[in-house]
């Protein structure tokens, strides 16, 4: 593997406002426990793309960083999605209300932001914790933006977006893509990998960094979510925002992308038992095709009942606290 010590690498002394900031003009903001970014050189008036668009009822914390970027009334030239999934497209709805600009998405992603599909449905027999085991709550679509979504040209280039590419990496929705910016190797991963166990309610809270494969109850097809890691790792980034988790530079990177992809059956996959763990689900530019049969999740039910009742009386015993 190419050194990190090159001619593009972090100059000396970098440092950015933010954990989520991947350089100097690619911020992040995270919205409760995932990440959208901001392309575009901060200063008034300048251009700008979002990537994603956060959970439902951030659109205010979006436009607010926005406005710091970019000045009063700016508006991106567009939004990219890295994928459909909710929590990535939460808040879009409310900002095309105010931002009419083009949406860009893979083209086999279309189904699922233009009403056609549901998502495959998550799979919290795959484990690995509280996040995982609430999965079942988790909503699958479809959703419906209609004409504001255009697919993503073939050649991964983006008219708005010069200098990026987006390349397919499919496994944890079928049209996942990451982007890609060759001139300092910056990449924004989306959930292809991820930089803190998603799985797992306490790494999301905490944000501890730790390298992980897509979350895993929201991935269809973990041998395609393989390859897409090698795939990345293969670009040899030099810094990376991801979908959840903090971003991550120089030699972190290096070390900890090259080993996901080496281990990345030991290091991404909790369990053996999941739905799609042997069997993927099969989708095509329509939607699902076919999926692998359920598999009981009685335990992860009862798991999530009870972990939401002990949230539940933790608050209602702080709201009790704060009282006396």
């Amino acid at each position: 593997m190419e050194s990190i010590e090159s001619e593009v690498a972090l100059p000396a002394g970098t440092s950015f406002k933010s954990p989520y900031d991947v350089r100097d003009d690619v911020a992040g903001l995270k919205t409760l426990f995932v990440n959208v970014f901001f392309i575009g050189e901060p200063g008034e008036g300048n251009p700008w793309v979002l990537v994603d668009a956060g959970l439902a009822g951030y659109a205010s914390d979006i436009k607010k960083k926005a406005r710091e970027l970019f000045g009063e009334g700016t508006k991106p030239e567009a939004i990219v999605l890295t994928h459909g999934h909710a929590d990535h497209t939460g808040s879009l709805k409310t900002l095309l209300e105010e931002w009419d600009v083009p949406v860009y998405a893979h083209r086999l992603e279309l189904p699922y932001l233009q009403g056609k599909s549901s998502y495959p449905p998550p799979d919290p027999a795959i484990g690995g914790g509280g996040m995982s085991y609430m999965s079942w709550v988790f909503p699958i679509g479809p959703s419906d933006f209609g004409d504001h979504v255009k697919a993503i040209a073939d050649n991964g280039q983006i008219p708005e977006l010069p200098g990026w590419r987006a390349i397919h990496t499919p496994g944890h929705a079928p049209g996942h893509v990451s982007l890609f910016r060759d001139k300092d190797r910056t990449l924004i991963a989306g959930d292809a990998f991820v930089t803190t166990n998603q799985n797992a309610i306490t790494a999301v809270a905490t944000q501890r960094e730790e390298f992980h494969g897509p979350p895993a109850y929201f991935t269809y097809d973990w041998q395609a979510a393989k390859q897409s890691v090698l795939k990345l790792n293969n670009l040899n980034p030099l810094a990376a925002g991801t979908g959840h988790g903090v971003s991550v530079r120089g030699l972190d990177l290096e070390l900890g992308l090259n080993k996901l992809a080496h281990d990345f059956e030991a290091r991404s996959i909790p369990s053996s038992d999941g739905r799609y763990v042997k069997q993927p689900a099969i989708t095509d530019e329509n939607g699902i095709v076919d999926m692998p049969p359920p598999i009981s999740f009685t335990v992860a039910r009862t798991t999530a009942w009870s972990i939401l009742a002990g949230l539940t009386l933790y608050l209602v015993w702080k709201g009790l606290k704060s009282r006396e």
